[in-house]
């Protein structure tokens, strides 16, 4: 007779063997378009999508959308755009602040929370689901189709047309498709504002330690730099903090994490000799709505809040770097503000300015009244089935493919600080350039090439030498792409063709009917 200690060892042997049999991989969710990032961009891609007939996913990086609209950039740039090119699904989404703030028409000047409520109530209109807290793992390929991806947590989604709207184009790199870091030199595309260019003037503070050593935020030396070469670097980001000065909505600015305050020591040192200096000569400070105030880098200031040198890797770091270069951006920013309102070789003047200014309590309570994302003014760029240079920009305006119409000027803030010699420093990089007549700009620029991949569309990271990106990345533009994305790929999705051979005149009357603005004025 079998005791019962044979079966109980049996059923332990079982249960043991269960342990080691592979886990089924997770059932993928499904849908005719997945777009991973919830941006502006992302946003406007997935109302089109889902208003075109098409069954959507959303996929957001953090716990909230709006990316910077609703982290400290509460602006549309229309001070640097032309607002006749406003349509589609970025003007009712200002309409719609407009009437959150019981104005008629219009608003292009806001607070992130009521970007977020607009954004969220947008997305909930369109029926579109939204998943937070994604980060992408991993792509599987067929060939030329992107048949699933994976996030970090194990979930798999499937579609027919995936879309990325993230500032870093993680799932366009992880597809396989070509992109550009950094900056083109003047020959590659005889940009005449292309590469390396140190067009500013020295800044009189010694970029030397008393050591002999460059000073943190100093990348190179004068003799490391050729005018208008290819320089791998990408422009300074920084946090868009938002303040304010009214008491009853007033949280204490906090003390960084990680205070390093030889980060500062040419602030010291200019400070020391312009003793009556303001606030707003080190940042940029533009008042908004119910006494608030979004601060950002300061391009002609010794120090300001762009944090030189320390997004380098950003581009293509892994999640797990970039949370350490998004913490390290918070502790420069807030030990920016510690220094100087603390500091004993800051002038008193200046010490009791800084003190006044607090965090809003109605903004970001979930994350101690600071903004979500850092400002990535720039990361990975595609290299497509079109790539938009300066001439695009600038004389070559008309595309019988035209989705959009761009206007912002071209701007790029400052790459790397420049020593010059033992007494002076120089901020390279910035291009400024006013731009008075709207550019068409082409589908092409939205799709990799046909080779690469043919189920994908990148309206943030798009076809663009550095150049042309200074004039696409907006959050208005990228929404006017977006919005053109999404209506594509719903047509791709439904037809089944791949999206470089979307039928591009039916786009554009698609686009045309949601009122988006693609077509040039008329003389």
């Amino acid at each position: 007779m079998i005791s019962r200690r044979f079966f109980a060892l049996l059923a332990i042997a079982l249960i043991s063997i269960g342990h080691t049999l592979p886990t089924r991989a997770a059932e993928p969710k499904s849908a005719d378009v997945i777009i991973y990032g919830g941006t502006p961009g992302g946003i406007a891609t997935a109302i089109a999508a889902s208003r075109h007939g098409a069954s959507v996913i959303l996929l957001e990086q953090t716990k909230h959308l709006g990316g910077l609209s609703t982290s400290g950039l509460n602006t549309a740039e229309t001070e640097h755009m032309l607002k006749p090119t406003f349509g589609g699904i970025a003007l009712e989404f200002y309409t719609n602040m407009g009437k959150e703030y019981g104005q008629g028409g219009a608003v292009f000047y806001w607070e992130s929370k009521v970007a977020e409520k607009v954004y969220n109530r947008m997305i909930a209109d369109s029926k579109v689901p939204v998943e937070f807290d994604k980060l992408i793992k991993s792509v599987k390929k067929t060939g030329t189709r992107i048949e699933s991806i994976e996030t970090t947590d194990g979930a798999v989604y499937a579609a027919k047309v995936f879309v990325d709207c993230t500032y870093e184009g993680d799932l366009m790199a992880l597809t396989g498709v070509s992109f550009a870091v950094g900056r083109e030199s003047k020959e590659q595309y005889n940009e005449q504002y292309a590469g390396i260019r140190l067009v500013d003037k020295s800044i009189p503070a010694s970029p030397y330690s008393d050591d002999g050593k460059l000073l943190p935020g100093i990348s190179v030396t004068v003799d490391q730099v050729k005018e208008g070469a290819a320089d791998p670097k990408v422009m300074n980001y920084n946090v868009r903090l938002t303040v304010t000065t009214v008491e009853d909505n007033k949280a204490p600015m906090p003390a960084p994490k990680k205070y390093d305050r030889s980060r500062f020591v040419l602030l010291e040192r200019y400070l020391k000799a312009n003793p009556n200096a303001k606030l707003k000569e080190l940042i940029d400070m533009y008042p908004r709505r119910n006494g608030k105030f979004e601060l950002n880098n300061r391009q002609a200031a010794v120090i300001s809040l762009g944090h030189f040198g320390a997004n380098f890797e950003w581009p293509t770091a892994s999640h797990e770097r970039r949370k350490e270069i998004f913490d390290d951006h918070f502790d420069y920013t807030l030990g920016l503000f510690y220094f100087l309102a603390h500091d004993e070789s800051v002038p008193q003047a200046l010490r009791e300015e800084t003190k006044k200014y607090g965090l809003p309590k109605d903004e970001y309570p979930d994350n101690g009244h600071l903004p979500y994302y850092i400002y990535v003014r720039e990361a990975r760029r595609m290299i497509g089935s079109y790539i938009v240079t300066e001439h695009d920009v600038l004389t070559n305006r008309t595309k019988e493919d035209s989705i959009a119409l761009g206007s912002h000027w071209l701007d790029s803030h400052h790459v790397q600080r420049v020593a010059m010699n033992n007494e002076s420093f120089a901020n390279e990089g910035r291009v400024w350039v006013q731009i008075k007549t709207p550019y068409q700009y082409p589908y092409r620029a939205l799709t990799p090439k046909l080779e690469q991949c043919e189920n994908l569309l990148v309206p943030v990271c798009a076809s663009t030498s550095h150049v042309g990106f200074l004039s696409t990345r907006l959050e208005s533009m990228w929404m006017f792409l977006g919005h053109a994305a999404g209506a594509a790929a719903a047509d791709a999705a439904k037809t089944g063709v791949a999206v470089q051979r979307v039928d591009v005149a039916k786009l554009r009357e698609t686009l045309k009917a949601d009122k988006q603005v693609i077509d040039l004025p008329e003389k």
